[in-house]
């Protein structure tokens, strides 16, 4: 499987080459040349395999010959270690639980499986990797966890300063070893508007840059499991699938469509995001306009300018009326956000975190709209712990910690403090 560039001024290269370039030379995300159809059979008999094998089939296609089919599944079952329950709220309604992993975000998949891909794929090699990775709350934490300690990668994470939860935060600022944290003074698209400039500044050669965001291929292809592990477990319904995105950057809800693409039974996608309503408002209106980032207690979306919304335009060939057939967009204000909160808890005790209560929203909304007999999932992104104080006010209890995060909230945070593009070149070239 060849890679290119959405910007079509770079040569097409291997998985292995995207992978650690992570953004075209000409700053374009790299697409697959081809989207794998995978066979009837293979639906038919997904309850039949482990998650594992079943990742496994989906994946191989995309990656070819370039990592060996017995190293490719430890990979995978690596990465997937980990359980994914599917939690009924009503009797047409589950959520999709995906903070089960070691930093309780969803973002674990795809950091772990791209972690391991790149230690693999440049085993043989001396060379040093810089893995960057702008975060608007979860994805840093999960980098940090899923690449510390291996051997030839450095890890710099940027943050916005004062915009991420203190746990989000303490997971990212007190790894030490080879993580690195930048403490950004601006919003997460500050953070990743240097991210970008980085990998197209000639006078950085000398250091071989990576991102371990979701525009890395290595991010983002993994994040199609979610969905396989989904419809494997509700099969049986016997019903039409619609799942229900919290959506920042887009890069998951871009990997649902990809695997519907791939043939899975899926009937329809809410893209559900905040008041940062960049794509909602362009299927409304057939105008991409972004606007600046604002702050909102589901941070995590809190993006004014989605990168992976390019993949997306890529799969429907930039057709609004194709996309619109497969998914919805639909935006909440915070207001909104905390009374889905009490109401998904007063209908099963239920204690969702406010991005999955964003998704629980639009796919209210989107049920709303449709006569037929339809299952939906919404997707917990993350643990309603990362947003304690938030979840707590709301609902009025105590969210305990989990075990696992006790540690890491009693160490001390380190990090250092950033304004500009130039300081992050300085900090690189140090």
């Amino acid at each position: 499987m060849k890679y290119y560039s959405l910007n079509h001024n770079s040569k097409p290269c291997s998985f292995a080459d995207a992978v650690k370039k992570g953004l075209a030379p000409d700053r374009g995300l790299y697409f697959p040349e081809k989207i794998p159809i995978l066979p009837k059979k293979f639906f038919s008999e997904i309850q039949d395999h482990s998650i594992p094998e079943m990742a496994f089939k989906v994946i191989k296609p995309f990656i070819g010959k370039q990592i060996n089919n017995n190293k490719l599944l430890e990979i995978v079952k690596e990465t997937l270690d980990f359980k994914f329950p599917v939690v009924e709220i009503t009797n047409s309604i589950a959520a999709l639980e995906l903070f089960q992993g070691p930093t309780l975000a969803f973002k674990d998949v795809g950091a772990r499986f791209m972690a391991r891909t790149l230690g693999y794929l440049k085993k043989d090699s001396k060379e040093k990797i810089t893995v960057m990775v702008a975060t608007s709350g979860d994805t840093g934490g999960a980098v940090a966890n899923g690449f510390l300690g291996v051997e030839g990668v450095k890890v710099v994470i940027l943050y916005p300063k004062g915009k991420v939860s203190e746990i989000q935060e303490k997971q990212l600022t007190t790894l030490g070893q080879n993580i690195t944290a930048l403490e950004v003074d601006g919003v997460f698209d500050d953070c990743q508007e240097m991210v970008k400039n980085a990998f197209l500044d000639a006078s950085l050669s000398s250091v071989q840059l990576t991102s371990a965001n979701s525009i890395n291929i290595g991010r983002w292809l993994p994040q199609m499991f979610y969905y396989f592990i989904a419809y494997r477990a509700l099969k049986n319904k016997n019903k039409k699938l619609v799942f229900s995105v919290p959506s920042g950057n887009f890069g998951n809800i871009c990997a649902g469509i990809m695997s519907q693409q791939m043939g899975l039974p899926i009937s329809h996608f809410v893209a559900s995001t905040n008041v940062n309503d960049t794509v909602p408002r362009y299927l409304k209106t057939a105008n991409y306009e972004p606007l600046p980032t604002k702050q909102t207690v589901s941070n995590a979306m809190d993006v004014g300018n989605p990168s992976n919304f390019v993949r997306i335009q890529k799969i429907f060939n930039n057709d609004i009326y194709r996309m619109k057939k497969n998914f919805s967009g639909y935006s909440y204000t915070d207001d909104q956000t905390k009374k889905a909160l009490k109401k998904i808890f007063s209908k099963k005790k239920y204690i969702a975190d406010p991005h999955g209560a964003v998704g629980y929203l639009g796919l209210q909304e989107y049920i709303s709209t449709q006569k037929d007999d339809i299952y939906g999932v919404f997707l917990e992104t993350a643990h309603p712990v990362k947003f304690k104080d938030t979840v707590e006010k709301t609902l009025n209890l105590k969210v305990p910690i989990p075990n696992r995060l006790k540690e890491t909230l009693s160490k001390k945070k380190v990090s250092i403090p950033i304004r500009d593009y130039n300081e992050l070149r300085s900090y690189l070239l140090d």
